[in-house]
């Protein structure tokens, strides 16, 4: 005749889970829902902004000053610096502006034409050094125009 095994049963031990439980519910109760919580940037290295027009304006700006050479290089190198690039960007800011007229609150459409006037400016006189030097534009020479500055 086999004995069965008995099954000793931990009281203690289904409370202390019991309890672990009720304090997981008690978190995900006071935590914000997983769609209201704004996703996390690549590597969960911080939040996402909220899309909006300023941030489009200045995220095309930024292509802007990187392809004028404005924006240094991450090993310390020379920023290259392409014209025909900025030219595209400052066009695509220029779209922006026919394409939004009428539709922009005061402060917008006041960042728009502001960093499209600047660009241009920064863009003729990069081009016109070119132009008279037949050298590639240096980030130095245009730096003693007009300021550029991230709206």
């Amino acid at each position: 005749m086999s004995e069965e095994p008995k099954i000793i049963v931990d009281e203690d031990w289904k409370d202390q889970v019991q309890k672990e439980k009720e304090q997981l519910r008690e978190q995900e109760g006071a935590a914000p829902d997983a769609e209201e919580t704004p996703p996390s940037g690549p590597g969960g290295q911080g939040e996402i902004p909220p899309a909006s027009m300023p941030f489009l304006i200045s995220m095309l700006s930024s292509q802007v000053m990187m392809a004028m050479g404005f924006i240094p290089d991450p090993s310390g190198q020379q920023p290259p610096v392409d014209l025909a690039m900025a030219k595209h960007f400052i066009d695509l800011l220029g779209v922006l502006e026919e394409k939004t007229e009428g539709n922009l609150n005061e402060e917008e459409k006041q960042m728009l034409a502001e960093s499209l006037h600047q660009f241009r400016m920064a863009f003729m006189q990069m081009s016109s050094q070119t132009a008279t030097e037949g050298a590639e534009p240096s980030v130095e020479a245009a730096s003693d125009g007009p300021t550029i500055e991230l709206p």
